[in-house]
């Protein structure tokens, strides 16, 4: 089982990633929490990883601390809840923002994120009311102890208004509604027209009625 994973990145989108190391190529599926603190293309990185193994796939999670990596496991536990929405719930929200939620049982916070739904975010509030404070407990992540998950520099990537689409799209939203909220956020702000990562936070807050 693979556990934790550092190399070279070689390729990086708003929610897979591939890591090169000891000759192989790793395909990894991020949350946006994580890509935010990637390094650019060609720099080392080291990720928390957790493995998941279905009948016909193995497929591997990545994450920048041990505390999102914990806080996707706890969301996986989750009844209906899978990898891909429990990635979508952690792109939207932190995981002390997520602890933050649950304790206070505020369903609608969680419902906000694209492709949740009422039934499921009720569900984890639920579920997960007693196990919450368990994320305050991780250990410090692999990252950190090796210094593997920079923060990015400032170069853009190429088609930033499609790479912000393409990852509301991932987290669950439909295109249309994707590129109506984006297109919003760029009408207030045209600076963000230029930087995808500044267009999918100012898009999520947007989804979740923050100014």
């Amino acid at each position: 089982m693979i556990a934790s994973l550092t190399g070279t990145l070689t390729v990086r989108d708003a929610n897979r990633i591939i890591v090169e190391t000891g000759g192989v190529g790793y395909e990894v599926l991020i949350p946006l929490s994580t890509y935010y603190r990637l390094a650019s293309t060609g720099e080392r990185v080291a990720l928390e990883i957790r493995q998941v193994v279905r009948e016909d796939s193995i497929t591997l999670y990545g994450f920048s601390s041990a505390t999102e990596k914990r806080a996707f496991d706890l969301l996986m536990s989750v009844q209906h809840v899978g990898p891909k929405l429990a990635l979508a719930i952690l792109s939207v929200l932190a995981p002390e923002e997520l602890v933050a939620a649950i304790l206070k049982g505020d369903v609608e916070r969680i419902d906000a994120v694209p492709g949740v739904g009422p039934k499921v975010a009720e569900r984890v509030v639920r579920e997960l009311r007693d196990k919450a404070g368990d994320l305050k407990l991780a250990a410090p992540s692999v990252a950190s102890a090796n210094g593997g998950v920079a923060v990015p520099k400032s170069s853009v990537p190429a088609g930033p208004l499609d790479e912000a689409i393409s990852a509301l799209v991932n987290l669950g939203m439909k295109p249309v509604e994707a590129k109506r909220v984006v297109d919003s956020v760029i009408a207030e702000d045209s600076a963000a027209a230029n930087n995808s990562e500044l267009m999918i936070r100012k898009s999520l807050a947007v989804l979740l009625g923050e100014k």
